[in-house]
């Protein structure tokens, strides 16, 4: 009689812990899921579809596979969610390396951007500025450098005089980098030319900025 008692006490004991162990199986790792799945939506929102499209696709794979698991496990009645932690881990990891890819990659291309965008600035700076003609907003340079033409003694002895009018170009410096004769004196003209190419000005600016000019400049030859 005892015997059967005890067995009838020790059946609800077993059912019992079946109930608590099936219980404990089938308790879905939510915390684990929802880790897995915000890493993935945060490679997308680190534009992964652009940076790192390779590294996207396995995270959603990856997602794919723990959202699968967890369907097949809601349609069983003996729970089992050790599968599904493990997706849920590799899925996270296969989000977090995603967007880590993202960020590497659009910060190497934004530097390699930058790069470019400076080398093109610079070659832009350097890049010879046509020159401005004298007149309106552009002002004449002042002379602070001034070297007297040499009279040519054949000139001289010949007494041809007058006026050389010369085309100067003044580089963004002040000196002079070009001259073009545009009133011609016979015998006067080198003379004239030697002399303005040494010539230096006062830097003309437009906007804050030295520019290069061209001006027409006047050399005299007067016989005493």
């Amino acid at each position: 009689m005892n015997n059967k008692h005890n067995g009838i006490v020790r059946l609800p004991a077993i059912v019992l812990g079946l109930a608590i162990a099936i219980a404990g199986c089938g308790s879905p790792p939510s915390a684990d899921v929802d880790a897995a799945k915000a890493a993935v939506d945060r490679a997308a929102a680190a534009r992964a579809d652009e940076y790192a499209p390779e590294s996207l696709a396995t995270a959603e794979d990856a997602r794919n596979a723990l959202d699968a698991e967890l369907k097949a496990q809601d349609s069983k009645w003996v729970k089992s969610y050790d599968r599904t932690r493990e997706l849920a881990v590799a899925a996270k990891a296969a989000g977090d390396k995603a967007a880590a890819d993202a960020v590497a990659a659009r910060e190497k291309t934004e530097a390699v951007a930058a790069r470019r965008k400076a080398a093109a600035a610079a070659v832009r700076a350097k890049a010879p500025v046509a020159p401005l003609r004298v007149g309106g907003q552009i002002k004449a340079p002042t002379k602070v450098k001034n070297v007297t033409p040499v009279y040519p003694a054949i000139a001289r002895s010949a007494r041809v005089a007058g006026a050389v009018t010369i085309e100067a170009t003044i580089g963004s410096d002040g000196k002079v980098t070009d001259a073009t004769v545009v009133r011609s004196v016979p015998m006067l003209d080198q003379a004239a030319l030697d002399a303005v190419r040494q010539w230096v000005y006062t830097p003309t600016t437009l906007n804050g900025v030295a520019v290069p000019v061209i001006m027409t400049v006047t050399v005299n030859f007067q016989i005493s």
